[in-house]
């Protein structure tokens, strides 16, 4: 049987939210169909940072590795959608303590909106509090993720939660899109580009059902 597959990556058009002062997406054609010309090409600019992304560890440490020579363990494999929608500006362990358990995957995903904006950024976006992530990377887990812009508030001129998963060797990817999707666990497909001096880059990132097992 065919598994189910949720694409948990927000649309990428010119219209996209952005960082305030962060490069949004522009597309411009350098080549179209027509007489003389058999195909379309285009040219495009945007921070690595647009959509659904991975930060390397160079974005939050200047001494840090681009995203093109970061391994891609991390971001493949079994992962737990975990629901704290509504929790407020930061997420703290007690928001995710009901799905920490002995099964837990090495890879988290935490949901804070019950709808993704994506027509404005939010400039009141949940982020993780450093406690929580810390809690996580105690109980072995290498990537969080979130659906909101950034794993800090984004006034945030510290980026504690960023600043933890330098110290802590963890990996992260940011503005997912995981409207819909429900709490459990998945296997997790989000690999990022071989930008061998970029400080993120974007995913295409989707969730894939896990198999089930059955027993006679």
């Amino acid at each position: 049987m065919k598994k189910q597959l949720w694409d948990i990556s927000p649309p990428v058009h010119a219209g996209s939210p952005v960082f305030p002062g962060d490069t949004p997406y522009a597309q411009q054609w350098a080549a179209t169909i027509g007489p003389g010309c058999p195909v379309n090409v285009s040219a495009i600019t945007l921070s690595p940072h647009v959509g659904a992304h991975a930060d390397a560890p160079l974005h939050y440490d200047p001494e840090g590795a681009a995203i093109g020579a970061v391994a891609l363990d991390a971001f493949i494999g079994p992962c737990r959608v975990i629901h704290a929608i509504g929790c407020g500006p930061l997420v703290q362990p007690h928001h995710i303590a009901h799905a920490l358990d002995a099964s837990l995957p090495p890879r988290v995903l935490v949901r804070v909106y019950d709808t993704q904006p994506q027509d404005r950024f939010d400039h009141a976006l949940p982020a993780f509090a450093p406690d929580t992530v810390a809690q996580l990377a105690r109980l072995g887990v290498l990537l969080i993720g979130i659906d909101s812009a950034s794993i800090d508030p984004a006034d945030s001129k510290t980026l504690d939660s960023h600043q933890t998963i330098r110290r802590l060797g963890l990996r992260v990817l940011e503005n997912l899109l995981l409207d819909g999707v429900p709490e459990g666990d998945y296997e997790l497909i989000a690999l990022p580009l071989k930008l061998t001096t970029a400080d993120a880059s974007p995913v295409r990132a989707i969730l894939r059902e896990l198999p089930t097992h059955h027993t006679s």
